[in-house]
């Protein structure tokens, strides 16, 4: 199985598309088109004329010592042998002898020569030319020699059709036969060079792929190179234009949610005045809705500037901050909303804990997480809360005794203004968005659980100073 495994990982990395590979074989196909062109170039000029019908001194070599030992047959046999086998000898030590040159002689009427395995009716019809002969269906290309001063032939023929290209290969092998031998190593320094050209833009991707979702600021990388240049200029531009977007949302919600604080607490000291005048039941039943609207709205407005300065990138910088004081300091300022809920609050810290952080989103954070334990848990229900420090973090638990949140709906609990649809309790749905927001913009992260006696145990971590 884990072969199996291994196999399909290559596989899928393999048949992947990939821009490097794209490169690699466009190169090779173009090396291979142009080897196609050379190779094509040679048949068409010299595939009706082999190169061994044109070494004319050899031939001219051949028919002088058959003239001069013409009264020698012994002699003359010899050294037409050995003649015969040097005009051979590249076809015989490359294993092609079955379509090398033959030799043929004719003096005084009959055929004093020929090579092995060559046609003996394989008649010149011209001399001193080249012609084209077919015997048994076989096609031959030859070149007759005729002396001047006897009736001496010299042909050499060289079987061609399906064996051109082969004799084209073997003549002009110093050309083409490093070619391709080259041709299977060609992949791996076309990969190299592409992988090493490739290398500023390998820098842009790591550059971006380290950015967080809140930096919006310009790549610092910017090659020189023009194609790079425009890439990471669109990148640039594109970031620009998002981050104005993004603080046009935050500058329109933060003046809004200002803008609403005075009207909102205007109309909770109007309402507040008038339920002091109030005389029937159903005026103090109207009155007590407009004020607990009014308090929801409040809220509202109050999370969403929190969630405004949660948002906003280098508004303070971080500093080290002993997180169980903080802790200490909210539970005690949130004590009376415990109370009048009937809840209880406990707290468990195992001794000093301190990070680098923000105080004012820090604060925001613990708010959120405890407000919405002590909402959700019922009457005399205990909220517990507790620090701990685990593998180089902070770790903060808050666990009530609540309904808890369906593990399908804990990835979206995060999402702004989500809700979980089961939850009888108002609220925003800002809440775990605020809280995730600056747990991430500390470099930590919100685990979401169920608690040992039902309810829900949020977990967050964040590291240590």
């Amino acid at each position: 199985m884990k072969i199996l495994s291994i196999l399909r990982r290559c596989w899928r990395r393999v048949a992947q598309p990939s821009l490097v590979r794209r490169l690699i074989l466009a190169q090779v196909s173009l090396v291979l088109l142009l080897w196609g062109g050379v190779i094509g170039y040679i048949l068409y000029c010299d595939g009706d004329s082999p190169p061994a019908l044109n070494a004319l001194k050899s031939i001219d070599a051949v028919l002088r010592l058959s003239e001069d030992l013409a009264d020698q047959p012994v002699l003359q046999r010899r050294a037409l042998t050995l003649m015969d086998a040097a005009i051979r000898e590249e076809f015989e030590r490359n294993d092609l002898a079955n379509i090398g040159p033959l030799l043929l002689v004719w003096q005084r009427g009959r055929l004093v020569y020929r090579t092995d395995g060559a046609p003996a009716s394989l008649p010149a019809r011209t001399t001193d030319g080249l012609e084209t002969l077919y015997v048994g269906g076989e096609r031959f290309r030859a070149r007759t020699v005729g002396s001047a001063s006897s009736d001496t032939r010299v042909m050499v023929a060289t079987p061609v059709g399906r064996f051109g290209l082969f004799l084209e290969l073997n003549s002009r092998g110093y050309v083409l036969m490093p070619l391709l031998i080259s041709l299977p190593l060609l992949p791996l320094p076309a990969w190299l060079s592409i992988r090493l050209a490739l290398r500023p833009w390998r820098r842009v991707v790591r550059e971006v792929a380290a950015r967080g979702p809140a930096d919006l600021t310009p790549l610092s990388e910017r090659p020189p190179h023009g194609e790079l240049i425009a890439m990471v200029d669109s990148i640039n531009a594109l970031l620009q234009r998002v981050n104005r977007s993004a603080q046009r949302e935050r500058s329109f919600i933060a003046d809004a949610a200002h803008e609403l604080r005075t009207p909102l607490a205007a109309m909770r000291i109007n309402a507040e005045a008038l339920q002091g005048q109030a005389d029937s039941p159903v005026q103090h039943e109207l009155l007590n809705g407009i004020l607990s609207s009014a308090s929801r709205a409040g809220r509202l407005v109050g999370q969403l500037l929190q969630l405004m300065r949660s948002d906003a990138t280098g508004s303070e910088p971080p500093a080290p901050l002993a997180l169980d004081v903080l802790l200490q300091d909210r539970l005690a300022a949130l004590s009376g909303l415990a109370a009048r809920g009937g809840v209880e609050l406990e707290l468990s810290a195992a001794g000093a804990v301190t990070i680098m952080g923000q105080r004012e989103s820090l604060v925001s954070l613990v708010d959120n997480l405890v407000e919405n334990a002590i909402k959700y848990s019922p009457p005399r229900g205990v909220v517990k809360v507790g620090l701990a420090c685990a593998d180089g973090q902070a770790v903060l638990r808050i666990e009530d005794q609540g309904p808890g949140i369906a593990p399908a709906l804990r990835s979206r609990v995060f999402d702004r203004f989500f809700r979980d649809p089961q939850q009888t309790q108002s609220g925003s749905g800002l809440g775990l968005a605020i809280a995730a927001s600056v747990a991430a913009s500390h470099g930590g992260r919100i685990e979401l659980d169920d608690a040992e006696g039902g309810g829900l145990l949020v977990r967050v971590r964040l590291p240590l100073a």
